[in-house]
C-alpha cells in the first residue's frame, strides 16, 4: 500500500497562526506595562497589572482545557484569538474616547488573557496530527512550533520597543489586536476541520467536572509531570519578576526606555529561536536530563545578575543572547515528555492543568516584585533571586522521577513519523 500524500498545510497553519498570536502577545507585554508606568508612576501598578495579566492565564488553562477537548481545537483556538483581539483592542479604544480608569484596564487585561492559554494548548494538541500529515518526525515538529514562540519574541519585542518609543504604547496594543484577527484568518483558512485526534473514550463521562477531575488525576499518577510541574512553577515565579516587573523598571530608569527594553527581550528571544530549531536538528541525539538541567542553569540565573551588575547595554545584551540560546531547548524537552505521556483525547485538559499549575505562581511573581521594587530596590531582588534560579534549577540532578526522564528506547516516532498517535 502507497504511504498517504503529504499534506503541510495543517502543520503550516499552526505554526504560522501561533507565531503571529504570539507576535501580537509580545507587543501587549511591551506597551502595557510601559503605558501603566507612564500613566502612573509606579512600579507596584505594574506589578498589580502583571498579575491580573497572567491570573485568567491560570484560570483559563485550569479549566479551559475540557471546553478545548470538547469544541474541538481548530474552532478553539479561532475563537480565542477573536475574543483576545477584541477585548485588547477595546484598550486604546476606550482610553481615546470614553477615557480608561486604572480598573477599567485591569478588567480588560483580565478578559483577554482568559482564552489566551487555551487558544495556545488548542493549537499544541493539534501539532502530532499535522506532524503525521506533513510527515515529520514529532520531535522535529516540537523544536518547530517551540522556534515560533522564540520568533515572535525577537520579531515582537524590539519591534513593540520601536513602536511604542514612535507611536506611543495605546497605538502598539491596537495593532495587537490586528493580529489575532490574522491569526484567527490564518487558522481558518490552513487547518482543515477534519483534523483532530483521537475520538474520546469511555473514561470521558461526559459532564465537564468529570472530564476536568480525569485530567487532574492523570497528572497526579505522573511523577515526571509533577515533578517538572513543580520546577516550572518555581522558575515561573523568579521569571515573572523579572519579566514583568524588574527588567521594564530597569530599562526605563537605567538603560533608556522602551527600545532597551524591546532589544533586551528581543536578544534573548533571539537565541531562544537559535536555540530551539538547534534542538529540532540535534535534540533526539542528546541526553535528555543533562540537556536540561544545563539549559535552565545558564538560561535561568545569569539575566539577573547581569541587570544586577548594571552592565552597560551591549552586554547586557550579549548576556541575554546567551541566555536565550540556552534556553531554547527548555520548552521542546518539556514538549516531548508531555507529548509521550498524554493520551491523544485527553491532551487539552491534560496541559491545560499542567499550564495552570506551572504559571500559578506568576501573579504573585509579579505582585511581589512590584512592591519590593519600591520599598527595597530592584538590586537586591535580581541577586537573590538569580541565587535562588540557580539552585532550583539544579534539583533533577537528585534523581527521583528525573531518572526516568530520558526517551523511551521503543519509542517508533523518531523513526516513523506515519506511526504518530499521541
Amino acid at each position: 500500500m502507497s504511504a498517504a500524500p503529504r499534506r503541510r498545510g495543517p502543520l503550516a497553519g499552526l505554526l504560522i497562526g501561533h507565531v503571529i498570536s504570539l507576535t501580537g502577545n509580545m507587543l501587549t507585554i511591551i506597551a502595557l506595562p510601559l503605558y501603566v508606568l507612564a500613566e502612573t508612576g509606579s512600579a507596584a501598578a505594574t506589578g498589580i497589572t502583571g498579575a491580573v495579566a497572567t491570573a485568567p492565564i491560570v484560570l483559563g488553562g485550569a479549566l479551559g482545557g475540557v471546553v478545548v477537548d470538547r469544541i474541538g481545537y481548530r474552532r478553539a483556538s479561532i475563537m480565542a484569538d477573536l475574543v483576545s483581539g477584541v477585548t485588547i483592542g477595546a484598550v486604546p479604544l476606550l482610553d481615546a474616547t470614553v477615557g480608561l480608569p486604572f480598573w477599567a484596564l485591569l478588567v480588560l487585561v483580565f478578559a483577554s488573557g482568559l482564552l489566551d492559554t487555551p487558544g495556545q494548548t488548542a493549537r499544541n494538541a493539534l501539532l502530532p496530527e499535522a506532524a503525521t500529515a506533513a510527515g515529520v518526525p514529532l520531535e522535529r515538529a516540537i523544536g518547530w512550533y517551540e522556534a515560533t514562540e522564540r520568533a515572535a519574541r525577537l520579531i515582537g519585542a524590539p519591534v513593540a520597543g520601536l513602536l511604542v518609543a514612535a507611536l506611543g504604547s495605546l497605538t502598539v496594543l491596537a495593532i495587537d489586536a490586528a493580529t489575532f484577527a490574522v491569526s484567527a484568518a490564518v487558522v481558518a483558512a490552513l487547518v482543515s476541520a477534519s483534523l483532530r485526534p483521537a475520538e474520546r473514550t469511555a473514561d470521558d463521562g461526559g459532564n465537564y467536572w468529570h472530564d476536568f477531575a480525569a485530567g487532574v488525576r492523570f497528572l497526579l499518577t505522573e511523577p515526571l509531570l509533577r515533578a517538572l510541574v513543580l520546577l516550572v512553577l518555581v522558575t515561573n515565579f523568579f521569571d515573572a519578576t523579572k519579566s514583568n516587573v524588574l527588567l521594564p523598571v530597569v530599562a526605563q530608569r537605567e538603560l533608556g526606555g522602551a527600545a532597551a527594553l524591546g532589544l533586551l527581550v528581543g536578544t534573548m528571544g533571539g537565541g531562544a529561536l537559535v536555540g530551539s530549531l538547534a534542538f529540532s536538528a540535534i535534540g533526539h541525539r542528546l541526553p535528555r536530563r543533562a540537556t536540561f538541567v544545563t539549559a535552565f542553569a545558564v538560561g535561568g540565573a545569569p539575566p539577573f545578575w547581569s541587570l544586577a551588575a548594571g552592565f552597560p547595554l551591549p552586554v547586557q545584551a550579549a548576556v541575554f543572547a546567551i541566555a536565550g540560546l540556552a534556553a531554547g531547548a527548555i520548552n521542546p524537552l518539556i514538549g516531548a515528555v508531555k507529548l509521550e505521556r498524554v493520551p491523544a483525547h485527553m491532551r487539552a485538559r491534560v496541559y491545560g492543568v499542567i499550564g495552570a499549575a506551572a504559571w500559578a505562581a506568576i501573579p504573585l511573581g509579579a505582585l511581589s516584585a512590584g512592591f519590593a521594587s519600591d520599598h527595597v530596590g530592584t538590586t537586591a531582588i535580581l541577586v537573590t533571586v538569580g541565587v535562588g534560579y540557580f539552585l532550583v534549577v539544579l534539583t533533577p540532578l537528585l534523581g527521583g522521577p528525573w531518572r526516568t526522564m530520558g526517551r523511551p528506547p521503543s519509542d517508533q516516532r523518531q523513526q516513523d513519523p506515519a506511526t504518530v498517535t499521541a
